[in-house]
């Protein structure tokens, strides 16, 4: 369930018209209901309920500020993967005993800052870094705490650009190699070993990857403490699905996974954190844009409007797909045609639909992409030199524009000019 339903033939964000924020601040936009952020994460929360947990919210998803303290303030923790991502959680007011640390190429500045900052864990993701953390927590006379992950070598049954847990992706140590991993861990007098870490991918809509990875997890903690490891925390990543394509059959719901949780970790005591970022982010956002052109093709017609693969590149990048809905709610009946979507960049990929039945539509027209909330303005780009679109959040009846358009004089005066020009 979403905040953007049709109230009186207008398609609204909690209860702000979409159309009078397009009339404001101009298109395209991402919009993000407060309401929604909170359901979802306390679905998360409520599935959990009954355990020892925390809920990190996986920032890479969408990362604005105003977003990331909306959730912290409600008690979520953070998933980061950067430096940058580190900095915003703070920034939001996040402290960092709620912070985890993730991501394969953790630098010797980046470990410093977290440190000097203060991390709930860092899950480390090879002996290589193990070795660097260590040194740079021993020379700040600090002792940083660590979880393993490991690489289960589970099929997550996804997108292979998104599938992180089998064992020819770059993710964790494998598996097999826990034990010898975990005793250098132990040894070395910079880092606390807290617990065990593993995420297979993302967005899996099928509890059976998860329930296979947790199974060798639980396995690996029983194995550990009777090698003498305290394993107090189970750090069971991201990656459930949402529905992009509302007419497929849904993914699991949280309360579902919760319930698997539980039956296969839940004796072994120990503390459960999990990561989740498309489902609370995704469907609390869309991007809102408006048509440029209707234009008649040989066999196909074209409906092209503001928003570009820069804006949004899930489908030139993923094939994936977002319902795309006119802001004004359609007739009951209304006779619908095939549009292939596009945008105005100069390459075939800056295609969002092909042959999307929609009604009729004409320029000037605003269209909403649904589902854009994940992964949308965290990875847009200024190609073709097009300025990276606002983002709006929603509260009720009121709305806050939570990054601003850039000028294109803005843009162009980060820009510098070598001295012999």
């Amino acid at each position: 369930m979403d905040h953007f339903l049709y109230q009186n033939g207008a398609l609204h964000a909690e209860d702000v018209p979409v159309a009078e924020i397009a009339a404001e601040i101009g298109t395209p936009f991402y919009l993000y209901s407060t309401a929604t952020l909170l359901r979802h994460y306390r679905l998360f929360e409520e599935a959990l309920s009954g355990t020892d947990h925390l809920v990190c919210y996986a920032v890479k998803a969408a990362s604005n500020i105003a977003i990331l303290k909306t959730l912290g303030d409600a008690g979520a923790g953070m998933d980061v993967v950067s430096q940058g991502e580190y900095l915003r959680a703070r920034a939001a007011g996040v402290p960092g005993e709620r912070i985890v640390f993730s991501g394969v190429g953790k630098t010797a500045d980046e470990m410093r800052v977290a440190l000097a900052g203060g991390i709930r864990q860092f899950n480390l993701e090879s002996e290589p870094e193990m070795e660097a953390l260590n040194a740079v927590a021993l020379e700040m006379g600090k002792v940083a705490p660590v979880t393993v992950r490991v690489n289960p070598d589970v099929d997550a049954r996804t997108h292979a650009k998104i599938s992180t847990g089998k064992a020819e992706n770059k993710f964790g140590i494998p598996i097999a190699r826990a034990s010898a991993v975990y005793a250098r861990a132990a040894a070395l007098k910079g880092l606390d070993v807290v617990g065990i870490d593993v995420h297979i991918g993302s967005q899996l809509t099928d509890l059976a990857p998860f329930e296979q990875a947790y199974a060798k997890v639980a396995a690996l903690a029983r194995k550990l403490r009777a090698e003498g490891h305290d394993i107090r925390r189970l750090d069971l990543g991201g990656g459930l699905g949402i529905p992009y394509d509302r007419t497929n059959e849904a993914p699991p719901l949280p309360v579902e996974y919760g319930a698997m949780v539980k039956r296969v970790v839940g004796d072994l005591g120990c503390e459960i954190q999990i990561e989740p970022g498309r489902l609370i982010a995704g469907n609390a956002g869309i991007m809102v844009s408006r048509v440029i052109y209707l234009k008649q093709g040989e066999g196909r017609d074209f409906l092209i409007v503001d928003a570009a693969m820069n804006d949004l590149v899930r489908p030139a990048m993923y094939d994936a797909l977002h319902e795309i809905v006119p802001v004004t709610e359609p007739r009951p009946g209304i006779e619908r045609a095939p549009l292939d979507v596009v945008g105005p960049v100069c390459e075939t990929g800056d295609t969002f639909a092909r042959a999307v039945p929609l009604p009729p539509l004409a320029a000037g027209d605003l269209v909403a992409f649904r589902s854009a909330g994940a992964y949308g303005a965290v990875m847009a780009s200024e190609y073709n030199s097009r300025p990276l679109i606002p983002e709006v959040l929603v509260k009720g009846d009121r709305f806050a524009v939570i990054r601003a358009r850039p000028s294109f004089d803005e843009m162009l005066k980060r820009d510098t000019m070598p001295a012999w020009l």
